[in-house]
């Protein structure tokens, strides 16, 4: 049996007084709030405009409503408005202030009617004409393995921007990043045998239509267009009568990233919803030590 060290130590205050701790000193500065200096709302030419000033990684546990009930998830907020260039600053706790208050009447969900409540709300608040709220979170969907049948959990990373202006009222952006299988189409066509993959990254992000409401679910509309159109979908769990399946369809759908781009375009270019779109792709190359890329930005409205 050990003998247990005994060490005497100082009292708590004490240790505190060790480690730099010193006593309140005197204290002159008003304590109520209408009696203190409010810095922000002075009014003098502070040379500039701001275009948007706010918070951001504000981290809050958000429920995401879709047709089929509601996921919950973390998002990370970003809330920002613009100022005058007569302010010198906004009412930063504001943004903070109603994000709780929504929390905790259970109405901070992420659907387009809460978040234009949310974002006029805010408009009001901050008596700025402007507002705008910019979310992400991860997305959890099951995904069902092509022979076994046996589903797991994959996950992308999905994006929502709110903006309101009294004179335009609100839009709404959405994107969504997704992890697909492509082939090489020419290692495939110049080898005897076999053909070198790699993990496809695909990002859209799209600007709604005015007639977008919570019976469209968008990330499931943007995630078909990237997984259909890919070599082969990424699964959590694969049996090998599934790994022979997966393979061999990727063998079967070989895919550039451009052939990537414009194949998720045409996809959203069909989505009636859409208004506008960019798609990015991202091959991590499996026999390069660089990645290839490619782009497409389409707008569906008339200049």
């Amino acid at each position: 049996m050990t003998t247990m060290t005994t060490i005497n130590l100082p009292s708590k205050q004490e240790r505190h007084k060790l480690f730099g701790s010193v006593d309140p000193g005197p204290k002159t500065k008003p304590t109520k709030k209408e009696e203190m200096a409010d810095l922000q709302n002075k009014k003098k030419d502070f040379l500039f405009d701001i275009q948007a000033v706010g918070v951001s990684n504000v981290k809050i546990p958000v429920n995401i409503y879709a047709p089929g009930g509601a996921t919950p998830t973390i998002a990370t907020f970003t809330l920002t408005s613009s100022i005058p260039k007569d302010s010198k600053g906004t009412n930063m706790s504001r943004f903070t202030e109603l994000l709780e208050e929504y929390r905790k009447r259970s109405e901070l969900n992420l659907t387009f009617a809460s978040l234009t409540s949310f974002v006029t709300e805010l408009s009001d608040r901050l008596r700025i004409p402007d507002a705008k709220v910019e979310i992400s979170f991860p997305w959890f969907y099951d995904q069902v393995a092509p022979s076994s049948g046996l589903s797991g959990l994959n996950h992308s990373e999905a994006r929502l921007k709110v903006s309101y202006t009294k004179e335009a009222g609100v839009t709404f952006e959405v994107g969504l990043t997704a992890v697909v299988k492509t082939l090489c189409p020419c290692s495939k066509e110049i080898s005897e045998y076999s053909a070198h993959n790699q993990r496809g990254y695909v990002s859209i992000d799209v600007r709604l239509a005015d007639s977008i409401n919570d019976a469209i679910d968008w990330k499931h509309a943007l995630l078909e267009a990237i997984e259909s159109n890919a070599s082969a979908k990424i699964h959590p769990i694969l049996k090998r009568p599934d790994e022979k399946m997966v393979t061999e369809q990727a063998y079967e759908n070989p895919r550039f990233v451009e052939d990537m781009v414009r194949l998720v375009a045409a996809d959203l270019y069909e989505y009636p919803f859409v208004e506008a779109f960019t798609v990015s792709c991202r091959n991590e190359e499996s026999i390069h030590l660089h990645d290839a890329v490619a782009t497409i930005t389409f707008d569906k409205q008339p200049c």
